[in-house]
């Protein structure tokens, strides 16, 4: 059973492959493999090795998000983030500290490097930046000089501890329990239309401050969203104040790795372990919701990591047995002395929580309080 499911799967990958081959060479005779972009990814590395990842696409001219924006612009924006053209075998240029880089991009267009920099950074700012340039791509009329910046968050030696957040009703309402209301919200929505929950940017913002006042608390968001809703998901969270993080978001696309193994819940796990290991003296809150298989995810990484989280918020979304789920896990983590895990109705319980655990300055949760009110007078 396991060889014919290989083979099957084989067969699927290898029709994929060629029917994407077939249709780059197509439009490159069309010349239609231009305009060229680099999409540059946020990440995340230490001193002494940054990882950073991004893709080479034909540029879809996607309009940044107004508040006017009427449904059609919004769905025709959707339309042209996962109607992307990949470019494979193109070759980038990365310069770090004078030193350059050269990596290609695989058949969807990604290229991932680890880099080294040459001398340990210092640490002046979270935020550090690494140039990209395309220096080669497989297209018709290729013009070269195309530029792009990406940003790779390091945490200070100084900081309290981390946050792992969800994005999907976890800080943003989309439904995710409801295919059709995903749908809605997903594809005729923008980055001002979409709604954030009541408090969640005060919530956040305190956890970044934390309790020193230095306000260098890293972020990393983690969610099933595909990789061409990066711009959105990023451009939601700049205009809602809420801290900047690296997005890891899901690879929809299909090579033997991810056709096996590319459910919500081994992603999730994996970006989680990943930031575990590359931080390994720094502690973590993690927060999500019960829609999904959040608590679940959260309970293997408490358990394969014993001393590393420091509490588990889980937004309730209001469907009794999945609440009920949230429960039974909380309270076996309870019972075998691990962590709390705290089911919430709202950010301002979460809030509370986290003040009397001294993760935030007990005056925040007055804050998010108010904010929550702001946010739900807004609504009506």
């Amino acid at each position: 059973m396991k060889n014919i499911k290989h083979k099957v799967t084989n067969t699927i990958l290898k029709g994929e492959e060629k029917l994407d081959l077939l249709t780059f060479q197509l439009k490159n005779k069309l010349g239609l493999n231009n305009p060229l972009q680099i999409v540059a990814y946020r990440s995340y590395g230490t001193p002494t090795r940054l990882y950073v990842k991004g893709r080479v696409l034909v540029d879809k001219r996607i309009a940044r998000s107004e508040e006017n924006d009427t449904t059609w612009e919004n769905l025709l924006n959707m339309y042209r983030r996962f109607e992307s053209d990949e470019i494979p075998n193109a070759r980038l240029m990365l310069k770090l500290q004078g030193k350059e880089h050269v990596i290609t991009t695989d058949v969807e267009g990604y290229f991932v490097m680890n880099l080294q920099p040459e001398s340990p950074l210092q640490l002046d700012d979270i935020w550090h930046e690494i140039e990209i340039e395309l220096i080669d791509a497989p297209v018709k009329n290729f013009a070269p000089g195309i530029k792009e910046t990406t940003h790779v968050l390091v945490p200070p030696p100084d900081a309290e501890y981390g946050v792992i957040s969800d994005i999907d009703d976890t800080i943003v309402r989309t439904g995710a329990t409801s295919l059709l209301q995903t749908g809605r919200n997903v594809l005729l929505n923008n980055a001002h239309s979409r709604i954030p929950f009541h408090g969640v940017s005060e919530f956040y913002r305190s956890l970044q401050l934390g309790r020193n006042g230095k306000r260098n608390n890293p972020f990393f968001y983690v969610s099933s969203s595909p990789w061409n809703s990066y711009d959105l998901l990023y451009h939601f969270l700049e205009l809602n104040e809420i801290p900047q993080g690296p997005l890891l978001l899901r690879d929809f696309g299909i090579d033997e790795k991810k056709f096996l193994q590319s459910d919500h819940m081994s992603h999730k796990y994996k970006e989680i372990e990943n930031i575990l290991i590359t931080y390994p003296k720094l502690n973590f809150i993690l927060i999500g919701d019960s829609g999904q298989a959040d608590a679940t995810i959260y309970r293997e990484v408490v358990e394969k990591h014993p001393g590393r989280v420091m509490a588990i918020y889980i937004r309730d979304v209001n469907i009794e047995r999945r609440a009920q789920a949230v429960t039974t896990i909380a309270d076996e983590l309870k019972k075998e002395g691990e962590v709390e895990m705290v089911l919430v109705k709202n950010t301002a319980a979460a809030a509370a929580h986290a003040a009397d655990c001294g993760f935030i300055y007990q005056d925040k949760v007055a804050d998010v309080e108010q904010e929550a009110a702001v946010d739900e007078e807004g609504d009506l």
